[in-house]
């Protein structure tokens, strides 16, 4: 069962991969943009990773590693995806750097116990089998003081939960979004944890694409949307954002977040 949904989210991720336009890809956006609060807060807590090891776990097309890779880090870009390990290589050549490639099963992760000074997952987890194996995995192959760091979403909230029936082309079938309480089973292997949640209020944005811009949720995807538009959803955007502050301080409100972020110190 479990090589069955990783033999399918291969696929899904292949065919994902063979149609994306490089050449339309603005990596900074995705950790600079407003509308990327969860790698915002991720950048604040790593500070300078000139240097330093990295692990781009579930790298996707790659924007994450080469965006550590300008900022000096030697970046790995691992996908079990093949052709998202290739997209990745070419977004490196095409901003002009050095960067890595390996297909990797994230939950056996071939390198050695004590090798990275950083690892970092991008929604990958909520498309593992099982993810509390890939956070032992990655403990392991981290140095000690090193930093794991994930963002993720989050499966409490009824609106997201309509939207991700309704998106059923752009999602694989076995994805299954997170339980908050992995914040506990982090907080049992590491020896700090820090985290924060993401979108509620500024689930609005997602909400107005469907009813008020009528996007077809099959036909475009909402999370690459919001940072491919970010300058023009900046208003709307910043004053939601007030709110999900505010919001966040009522007892229970952060796990109807969107998404959640965790940065943990080995």
């Amino acid at each position: 069962m479990q090589n069955e949904i990783l033999r399918k989210e291969q696929e899904f991720h292949d065919r994902w991969a063979s149609v994306i336009d490089v050449d339309g890809i603005r990596v900074a956006d995705y950790f600079e943009a407003c509308t990327a609060p969860e790698n915002r807060f991720i950048l604040k807590q790593l500070g300078d990773v000139s240097g330093k090891s990295l692990l781009d776990l579930g790298c996707g097309a790659g924007e994450n590693s080469v965006y550590f890779a300008m900022k000096g880090a030697n970046c790995v870009a691992s996908d079990y995806s093949p052709g998202m390990v290739d997209v990745a290589l070419k977004l490196a050549e095409k901003n002009g750097v050095d960067i890595q490639g390996k297909v990797i099963n994230a939950m056996d992760i071939d390198y050695p116990d004590n090798t990275f000074d950083i690892v970092y997952a991008s929604n990958l987890l909520h498309h593992i089998p099982n993810p509390e194996i890939t956070i032992q995995e990655i403990h392991r192959v981290l140095k000690p003081g090193g930093k794991m760091c994930f963002w993720d979403p989050l499966k409490h909230n009824p609106v997201i939960n309509v939207y991700r029936r309704m998106a059923t082309e752009v999602r694989t079938d076995d994805e299954t979004p997170l339980d908050i309480n992995i914040v506990n089973f982090v907080r049992s292997r590491f020896s700090q944890t820090n985290y924060d949640t993401f979108w509620i209020a500024t689930l609005w944005i997602f909400l107005s694409f469907y009813l008020i811009e009528k996007v077809n949720p099959n036909e475009e995807r909402y999370w690459k949307k919001i940072i491919l538009e970010h300058d023009r959803l900046r208003p709307t955007y910043r004053r939601l954002e007030k709110l999900d502050a505010i919001l966040k301080h009522i007892p229970g409100m952060k796990r109807m977040a969107w998404n959640l972020a965790i940065v943990a110190t080995k």
